[in-house]
């Protein structure tokens, strides 16, 4: 499960959800049919549980959600704090030179074994270069002082 973000309230009366994305891209969301929703961010794949996803709206300087089946504040604010998600197959494709963090770690920063010695290089265009997610190589430009 790739996970996009989370519930933080409710938004009014009629079962909108306020979300914050872990993304900067939820206008991707709009093409999606259906959100996995899980209280635990670490729940087996197969335990979250899907809802039809009927809207995604930016609002403000927030992002707004509807899911068929939550049509008062009491459903929404019962998700509150949920996790939601997809499962990789269910996601538009990224962007060029754009990844999901399932595709290339969970983590900011890369850990390069070199002898004894590790060095921690963060994950930002200046430094990755490439990423060849089916291969599983990742090209890096590093200063030789790091």
């Amino acid at each position: 499960m790739i996970v996009l973000g989370r519930i933080v309230a409710p938004f009014g009366v009629h079962g909108w959800l306020r979300v914050h994305p872990f993304g900067d891209d939820p206008e991707a969301w709009r093409k999606m049919t259906q959100w996995w929703l899980s209280a635990d961010v670490d729940a087996p794949a197969d335990s979250w549980k899907a809802h039809a996803l009927e809207a995604v709206k930016l609002h403000g300087d927030g992002v707004v959600a509807k899911l068929a089946g939550i049509d008062d504040r009491d459903a929404s604010e019962a998700l509150g704090s949920c996790y939601f998600g997809a499962p990789r197959e269910a996601l538009p494709p990224p962007a060029q030179d754009e990844y999901y963090w399932a595709e290339t770690g969970a983590n900011e920063v890369l850990v390069v074994a070199e002898g004894e010695r590790e060095r921690l290089l963060p994950f930002v265009e200046n430094v990755v270069k490439a990423v060849d997610v089916p291969g599983g190589i990742i090209r890096v430009e590093w200063d030789s002082d790091w």
